[in-house]
Order: C-alpha cells, then sequence, then structure tokens
C-alpha cells in the first residue's frame, strides 16, 4: 500500500492546467485549425492531398472511390475522425466553396443550397491538374519529410506550393484564442504581384494592390468600396462588404423583376430565399408578389417579381439591409510562420512565400545537380570502358568472380566503385558505335546542365528568375477571368460626388406618382396651346405638384397631416416624361390616410432663413429652417394642426418678406411677414386671413413691390395684377377681391407672385402641361374674369399651376 502511495506526485491543480490547456492550443493552432503561409493548408488538407499523390490518384489516372482516400488519410497520416477528413475534401472539390478546387470529384459533392455531400462509399475523386503544382518536386528532397503518429510512415511537413495557394484558396479556421479568415484571389493577379515584389523587394503594398485588386470568390458576387481591402492588405484585419449580382428585366410597362445570378461567398442559397419569404409573409418586406429558384447547371437564377408600380431599387435595398443577399466578409490574415501563428499583411505573405520558393528552387537544385553529377561519374566511367574495352574484357574474363573483376577495373583504370559497377552492367549492345555515340552525347548535354544548375547555385538572381518563369507558366495554363467585380460604397462616399447638378423637373399625382425629369423636355409655347402630355395617368388620377429644382438640392415633403420627409431630388427615381412614375409610399413611409399636399426644394439649413406655412384654415406659421435640418424615416412633425385643417403651402423667407394669401372665393390679404413671429417646429402658428363662410386658402406666396399677382381659374382662364393693387393690411384681416368668379371661370385654383420674364406650367386633370410665358398673359385689374390661358374640354379642369425657376431664381431662392 505505500509503496503504490510513493507513486502519486503532488502537483499544483493550477501549473497542471495551465500546461495541460497550451499543450492542447498549440494542438489545435499548429496541428488542425491554422494554414502554414508556405503552402497555404492545414494538415488535413496537406495529408489527403499527398496520400492521393502517393496512391497515384493523379489527373490523368481514373477515379477512385473516396473511400479509399479517406482510409489510407486515417490509417497513415491523419489520426482523426473520418468525417473530418471527407469533409475537407469534399470542400476542396466544391467550386462555390473553393476558387481552384484542387480535387476533382465524382458524384454529389453537395451543392450551393446546403446539400451535404453523399457518402464517401458512393463518391469518387482524384486529384485536380492545379493541385499537381502543389506537389511537384515534392521527391527531389524541396521539403522536408517527419514521421507520422506511429512513425511508421514519412509525410511532408509542407508541401513544394509552386503558387501561393494560401492568398489564392484562401483559408478559414478557429483556433484557441485566435481564427483566420483569408478570402480567396485570383490566381493571375496574386502571381503578377509575386512577379512585381521579386523585381522590387522594396515595393509598397499600395504598389502591389495595382496586381492584386481584391478577392476574388468562387461565388463571383460585387465587393462595395476598397476601404475594407485596403485595411486588410496593410494591417492584416479589414472587413469586406460584398453583395450579390442582381440586374432588372420588364415583366410591363409598369412591373419589374429581380433576378439574382450571383451570391456573397459562403451565402447558402436555399436559406437565402427563405428568409425573402418570410420577410414578404411578415410584411416586412412589400411590394413583392413571387420568389422562384430558376438556378440550373449554367448557373443560379433566383427570379423576384415584384408588383406594379414598385421601385426595384428601394426593394433591393431593402433585401441588401435585411437579408444574406449582402454580407460582410471579416478578413483575418493569420497564418502559421514557423509554427508561430502570425496576423500577417499582403507584403509579409508574398514574402514568407518568395523565401520559401527560394528554399525550393535550391534544394530542387541541388538534388538535380547531386544526380546530374551521380550520372555524368557513372558515363565517365562507361568512356573509359569504351575506350579500353579489349583490356575491359580481358580483365573481366580473367577474374574468377564479380567482385573480383570490380577490384581490377578499379586498381587498373583508376575507377571509383559505382563506375566499375556501371562497366560490369553494361550490356554488350553499348559496345555498338551508335551506343558510344549516345553516351558520348549525354556526358555532354550532362556537362552543359550541370554548369546552369551551378550557375543557379550560385546566384540569388538566378534562383528568383527561376521562381518567376515557373510562375508565369503556371499562370498562363491556369489563370482565368475574375468572378467578383467591384463597386462604389455609397455609405462611404457622398452620393453628390458621382452625380452631375443638372435642373429638373419634378411632378407628382394627386394619387401619389412621383418622378424626375430633366427640365430640357419641356419647350415654352404660345398662351392658347393645347401643351404636351407630362405623363401618363391611371383612371381619376392627375398631376397635383410641379416644380423645378437640381439633382443636389433637398426635396422637403409636407403632408396634409402636417408632416415632413426629406429626400435628395436624385433619389426620386427617374422616368421619361410619358410615365407614370413611382409610387410615393414606396419612397416614403406615410399613414395610410396621409397624402402629400406641397413639395419645395432646399440646398442647405442655415440659422438667418425660415420655412413659412400655410394651411386649409387661414392659419400661417414661420419656423427657423435649421429645426428641419433633420429626417426620420417617418416623418418629422412640421407643424401641429387642428382635427379639420390641413397644410398647403410652404415658402422659403429670410423673414423680411411680404406676405399674400388668397382664397378659391377669390380675396387675398398682403401683409408684413414680421407680423409673424418665430415659433417651434412642432407650434400651430397663427391666424393669417379671417375665411368668408365656405372659403379657404388656395395659395400662399411671397409678395414684392414692381411684381405682378397670377390668379388661375378652374376652367382655364387667368391674369396677372399689379402688385400694387393690392395694400398692406393687419395679419388676420378678410382681405380684398382679387378676382371676379363667375361660372365661366370657375373657382380659384392657384395664386401666385410673378415676374413678367418668367414662365409657368399649367397642369389640367388629364395631365396635360402647358408651359406660358408671363409676358403673353394680360395685365388687368383686381376685380376682373381674365382671359383664355389653356383650352379646355368640359370634362377638363385646371388643377394646378407651378413657376420655371431660372438658373439665377433657383442661385437666389436656394442660398
Amino acid at each position: 500500500m505505500s509503496e503504490e502511495y510513493n507513486k502519486v506526485l503532488p502537483i499544483n491543480i493550477e501549473d497542471e492546467m495551465k500546461k495541460s490547456y497550451i499543450d492542447y492550443a498549440m494542438s489545435v493552432i499548429v496541428g488542425r485549425a491554422l494554414p502554414d503561409v508556405r503552402d497555404g493548408l492545414k494538415p488535413v488538407h496537406r495529408r489527403i492531398l499527398f496520400a492521393m499523390n502517393e496512391l497515384g490518384m493523379t489527373p490523368d489516372k481514373a477515379f477512385r472511390k473516396s473511400a479509399r482516400i479517406v482510409g489510407d488519410v486515417l490509417g497513415k497520416y491523419h489520426p482523426h475522425g473520418d468525417t473530418a477528413v471527407y469533409d475537407a475534401m469534399v470542400r476542396m472539390a466544391q467550386e462555390f466553396s473553393t476558387r481552384y478546387p484542387l480535387v476533382n470529384g465524382h458524384g454529389n459533392f453537395g451543392s450551393i443550397d446546403g446539400d451535404s455531400a453523399a457518402a464517401m462509399r458512393y463518391t469518387e475523386a482524384k486529384m485536380s491538374k492545379i493541385a499537381m503544382e502543389l506537389l511537384r518536386d515534392i521527391n527531389k528532397d524541396t521539403v522536408d519529410f517527419t514521421l507520422n503518429f506511429d512513425e511508421t510512415q514519412k509525410e511532408p511537413s509542407v508541401l513544394p506550393s509552386r503558387y501561393p495557394n494560401l492568398l489564392v484558396n484562401g483559408s478559414s479556421g478557429i483556433a484557441v484564442g485566435m481564427a483566420t479568415n483569408i478570402p480567396p484571389h485570383n490566381l493571375g493577379e496574386v502571381i503578377d504581384a509575386t512577379i512585381h515584389q521579386i523585381d522590387n523587394p522594396d515595393c509598397t503594398i499600395d504598389e502591389l494592390m495595382h496586381f492584386v485588386k481584391g478577392p476574388d470568390f468562387p461565388t463571383g458576387g460585387t465587393i462595395l468600396g476598397k476601404d475594407g481591402i485596403k485595411s486588410a492588405y496593410r494591417t492584416g484585419r479589414g472587413r469586406i462588404k460584398v453583395r450579390a449580382k442582381v440586374n432588372f428585366e420588364e415583366i410591363s410597362a409598369s412591373r419589374q423583376r429581380i433576378i439574382i445570378t450571383e451570391i456573397p461567398y459562403m451565402v447558402n442559397k436555399s436559406k437565402m430565399i427563405e428568409k425573402i419569404a418570410d420577410l414578404v409573409k411578415e410584411k416586412r418586406i412589400e411590394g413583392i408578389s413571387d420568389i422562384r429558384d430558376e438556378s440550373d447547371r449554367n448557373g443560379i437564377r433566383v427570379a423576384i417579381d415584384l408588383k406594379r408600380d414598385v421601385n426595384a431599387e428601394i426593394i433591393m435595398n431593402q433585401l441588401y439591409k435585411h437579408t444574406q443577399l449582402q454580407e460582410t466578409f471579416g478578413v483575418i490574415l493569420l497564418a502559421l510562420d514557423k509554427n508561430q501563428p502570425k496576423v500577417m499583411t499582403l507584403k509579409e505573405i508574398l514574402t514568407k512565400y518568395i523565401e520559401y520558393q527560394k528554399e525550393i528552387i535550391i534544394r530542387r537544385t541541388q538534388f538535380d545537380l547531386k544526380k546530374a553529377e551521380d550520372r555524368a561519374h557513372i558515363l565517365e566511367g562507361l568512356i573509359i570502358a569504351l575506350d579500353n574495352i579489349d583490356r575491359v574484357i580481358a580483365i573481366i574474363r580473367g577474374s574468377k568472380n564479380g567482385e573480383e573483376a570490380k577490384i581490377a577495373l578499379i586498381q587498373e583504370f583508376a575507377l571509383s566503385e559505382k563506375q566499375a559497377q556501371a562497366i560490369l552492367d553494361m550490356r554488350l549492345q553499348r559496345l555498338t558505335g551508335l551506343e558510344r555515340e549516345k553516351i558520348e552525347t549525354e556526358y555532354n548535354e550532362l556537362q552543359i546542365r550541370i554548369a546552369e544548375l551551378k550557375a543557379i547555385l550560385g546566384s540569388e538572381l538566378k534562383v528568383l528568375e527561376v521562381i518567376k518563369e515557373e510562375m508565369l507558366e503556371i499562370r498562363d495554363k491556369y489563370n482565368d477571368d475574375r468572378r467578383t467585380a467591384f463597386e462604389v460604397d455609397y455609405d462611404d462616399i457622398n452620393m453628390e460626388d458621382l452625380i452631375e447638378e443638372e435642373d429638373l423637373v419634378i411632378t407628382m399625382t394627386h394619387v401619389g406618382y412621383v418622378k424626375r425629369i430633366s427640365a430640357d423636355t419641356y419647350t415654352a409655347q404660345k398662351r392658347g396651346g393645347k401643351g404636351i402630355t407630362a405623363l401618363s395617368t391611371r383612371d381619376n388620377d392627375f398631376v397635383k405638384h410641379l416644380f423645378t429644382t437640381t439633382t443636389h438640392h433637398y426635396i422637403l415633403f409636407f403632408t396634409n397631416k402636417g408632416k415632413v420627409y426629406r429626400l435628395k431630388a436624385y433619389e426620386i427615381p427617374d422616368a421619361s416624361r410619358t410615365a407614370r412614375g413611382t409610387a410615393i409610399v414606396n419612397i416614403l413611409q406615410l399613414d395610410p390616410d396621409e397624402k402629400v399636399t406641397t413639395v419645395i426644394p432646399i440646398k442647405e439649413f442655415t440659422d438667418d432663413w425660415y420655412l413659412l406655412m400655410a394651411t386649409k384654415n387661414g392659419i400661417i406659421k414661420k419656423t427657423d429652417l435649421t429645426e428641419y435640418d433633420s429626417s426620420r424615416k417617418t416623418g418629422l412633425i412640421a407643424i401641429n394642426l387642428n382635427d379639420d385643417d390641413e397644410l398647403i403651402a410652404v415658402k422659403l423667407t429670410d423673414g423680411s418678406k411680404e406676405i399674400i394669401m388668397g382664397t378659391k372665393n377669390g380675396y387675398a390679404i398682403r401683409f408684413s411677414e414680421q407680423d409673424v413671429r418665430s415659433v417651434g417646429r412642432t407650434a400651430i402658428g397663427v391666424r393669417g386671413i379671417f375665411l368668408r363662410d365656405d372659403d379657404e386658402v388656395v395659395g400662399m406666396d411671397l409678395m414684392e413691390e414692381d411684381l405682378f399677382v397670377l390668379n388661375v381659374s378652374e376652367n382655364g382662364y387667368g391674369k396677372i395684377t399689379r402688385a400694387e393693387e393690392y395694400r398692406i393690411q393687419n395679419r388676420g384681416g378678410k382681405g380684398i377681391q382679387t378676382y371676379k368668379i363667375t361660372p365661366k371661370t370657375g373657382i380659384i385654383v392657384g395664386i401666385m407672385v410673378c415676374r413678367k420674364e418668367q414662365e409657368i406650367m399649367m397642369i389640367n386633370n388629364q395631365g396635360i402641361v402647358i408651359r406660358l410665358e408671363i409676358s403673353g398673359i394680360s395685365v388687368m385689374g383686381r376685380s376682373t374674369q381674365g382671359v383664355r390661358l389653356m383650352k379646355l374640354d368640359k370634362t377638363e379642369q385646371i388643377v394646378t399651376i407651378a413657376e420655371v425657376i431660372s438658373e439665377e431664381e433657383i442661385e437666389e431662392i436656394d442660398l
């Protein structure tokens, strides 16, 4: 009992746990999870390729059962589970997982939908052609061999890897306390960068990035921006945004289809489609009518049909946000350098690889040189024998046995033991003149070859030239086109830098279809013309808003509920002159009973300007413009309204203007803006005009002397009246007559202040627009009914008017 007790050693548990865990961690780091910087392979991949090479499973041979390969790897080199080995081999064979597959699989090796490979007893495999470049010259003492786990076999500690496989095929793995995630790259780009670094050892990482543009994923896709790539190559860590490749197809004039042809790397296509379907069911994404997976052997094709008048770009942005159609690839360039894990830059990886290849070429050259010298040595002996063939034959015939003959030859001709043995092994056929000539030719060629090999060993420059030549051969043989494209990451740049500033006409219909059109589309016409079609509208719809702006301005959308939404003008979808446009509900998150009533352009938000608002019930409100310098997808409160009131007009002002408000029954009031004090964004405002029975405000504008007031009635009549005919009153009064309302003219639909050199646009409820010069409209008194401005059929009525703003006016109005 005491003898057994003496065998127990007291050990501190803390020290034992540290030692044991460090041993385990190093085993995982070195033996399982991390690739070697030299060949880019983890031990399991290296052992699979080596075992296949030993079994003769080269590309020119027949396929062999996968189970045979896995069994050989397990039994000889990799004492782990068969599933781990088979899964690693399957991944090397999958074209959607490995950029340049190292295994040529035959049978079911899984799919991009997440289907697993068939059992190893059903599938077959052999090495791919490019895998042979990883093993090339392995039998020429180019790498060190170590004993396997049971010391019965030898295996390579690293493969010769004649191209930079770590970058070309990438690697991923989770060790203890660290992880690696190296994306695949294009073979040609990596080899070009390696050659550039060989020629320019002091080159910068930015210079190398002229060759290595970025990762090149087997599934294609699109990389957004270059910042993540630059960070990864410069520091070893970076985040790269990858998007699916999509294009749009027209189903009909008002319906579109989204086609997905490439998806981000390592994304399960089937689960991605399920996620999209779930989002549609949960109504988190609206506007999708059908989703179909039309993929076949020719590639990926996922079709997403959209509902009528849905903007495909907006749906795509939602899909990018909520699904794996956009993924972030976290790059960690971590690999083993002399069995030490290290995060490396792009240049460090290539430097380590070049140093390794120099070692490979030197060792291979030394091997070839020794082999050539040994052969030359033998040939020298054969030549001596042929020169003295009669004496050689006599010695051999006079000897009792082979050993005695060998000794006699060595003594007679000062030969080595190997030369003497070669002479004894020589066939009589070699005595012919032709054979002698062949020996001499071979010997002379060997002398040239030996001189070349010695020259390589004597010059580092020649070693590097050999590396370059052989890598260029590999590039020419296996290089292919880049699959992953690049696009600008709009989150990292100012969109305005990419968009030219130009004048636009923006229209929005009563139902809520909005679009932007180049202002050049419209041409001025004479008074009384029929106009041109501004856009096509559905039944009971008509143009309600029309104004000019530029692509770089903010567009503030004010609604009848007193809320404001903000967009940039270029965010409004472009459309042709006759197109209906895009439903505003697909752009702004409006409430069900909320409609856009007023839209104005703003260039920037400054503290010396104001937004002046008027409501249907005659309320006027002034608020600092800076209070609206924020945006919310659900809109901001622009003005608090009473239950029966609506916001009808908004103007930009410097606080010193005069205001005119006009009503549908032909009354107007002019008062100073200074009568309206500035209040907060959510305030109600004050009374601007006292309304008579059955009257409401239809327009509000800023008044100046020497200008004119334009009134337009619903039946196409209108006039301009000099501003001085409108006397200044106190805010809140009943106003004075501005238009003589008759059954022929109809009620007033618009009132605005204008100059004679200006132009206006008038739109009727059929979507017909006419562009008129103010100078062509008659100047008349306040109490007149005006003249015909636009010919209308019995069913037609004027619904809105808008001014055409010149470049000078844009600068003045929009700061």
